[in-house]
């Protein structure tokens, strides 16, 4: 029969959590006792339990991992990579959860965290929190959002600032004295992409740019939502000079609708993605995009929960600076860049 630490308490005659701090080797316990419980430890072969550890420090060092997203996009991808690289350089270990029920009795996150008695969890769900995860959120559980916003009173989020991710291609397009300009962005209830898009119309408006509605266009991200929304565009003319997506993933199809129509890029149509993930480096041609710092992004919220865990910073957000990467697909002979 397995040993519990109960066990090696009774055999010494001391009470688990005097057991539990010589497996930690914390508190103040006398060299006698150690020197007992040990040798018990050694002639059993006993070996602590997880929870045996964790007992006497408080801290399991397991972080949880929610994600209510498509993982299959490259970008959650490079973040959650980052994240899981960064938190494994400060001692912990991660717990993936999925959107299953966790149990027959359908308990909750908060109860999930509990039972596995996580110092903290990571929430990256998209665009809104479902009532579990708000729960979590409002709950004592440390807890940081990666581009969705927390609110509760142990939690803290890290985004791309979204409207300098259109501020940045508006302006740049305005320099190089470009003046119609199409948006793809992504579902039409989405927060992240109005963001971009309200950005987008705001400074066209401001610089005295063509603003027309069937410019304006919706996908999911996708790339066959990019391809359908291109077509729309191209049904009627004049066409404008660029066309800037809310993701990589939009501009690849649009970029397929337009090379079907015949239509040259950069020459004909420049074209502009969003994320700069690893593909757009590839395509033909190779994609001009703003650059999401997901490196950094999955560095910070890293950083920002161990903080969290360990009281040593009070809740809060932080937004990173997004970065214009101007490729072939939106070359341009007299180019003049803008400072990053």
């Amino acid at each position: 029969m397995k040993l519990t630490i109960r066990d090696i308490a009774k055999m010494a005659g001391v009470s688990p959590g005097t057991v539990s701090k010589v497996i930690n080797k914390t508190g103040s316990i006398s060299s006698e006792t150690r020197k007992k419980i040990n040798k018990i430890i050694m002639e059993t072969g006993y070996k602590p339990s997880f929870s045996a550890k964790s007992l006497a420090t408080k801290k399991s060092n397991l972080i949880g991992l929610i994600f209510h997203v498509e993982l299959s996009h490259p970008f959650f991808n490079e973040v959650v990579n980052s994240f899981k690289t960064a938190i494994g350089k400060l001692g912990y270990d991660i717990l993936v959860f999925s959107d299953k029920n966790f149990s027959s009795n359908k308990e909750d996150y908060v109860a999930r965290c509990k039972y596995f008695q996580l110092d903290g969890c990571v929430i990256i769900s998209g665009e809104e929190l479902e009532a579990p995860l708000d729960e979590l959120d409002q709950s004592d559980v440390p807890c940081v959002g990666i581009d969705i916003e927390l609110k509760g009173p142990r939690s803290s989020y890290v985004s791309t600032d979204n409207n300098k991710v259109s501020a940045k291609v508006v302006e740049y397009l305005y320099l190089n004295s470009i003046k119609g300009v199409a948006f793809i962005g992504g579902p039409s209830d989405s927060k992240i992409s109005n963001i971009r898009k309200n950005a987008f119309i705001h400074f066209i408006e401001l610089f005295g740019m063509v603003k027309r509605a069937d410019w304006i266009q919706y996908g999911d991200y996708f790339e066959e939502s990019g391809y359908q929304a291109m077509k729309r565009i191209l049904t009627s003319s004049p066409y404008p000079q660029v066309v800037y997506t809310a993701s990589d993933m939009m501009a690849f199809g649009a970029l397929k609708a337009i090379k079907e129509k015949g239509i040259r890029v950069p020459e004909d149509i420049k074209l502009i993605g969003c994320d700069d993930i690893e593909a757009s480096r590839y395509s033909n041609p190779p994609l001009a995009t703003v650059k999401q710092d997901k490196e950094k992004m999955g560095k910070l919220a890293a950083y920002m929960l161990h903080d969290l865990i360990s009281d040593n910073a009070e809740p809060g957000s932080l937004l990173v600076d997004p970065q214009l990467m101007i490729r072939e697909s939106c070359f341009i002979e007299t180019e003049i860049m803008i400072s990053s």
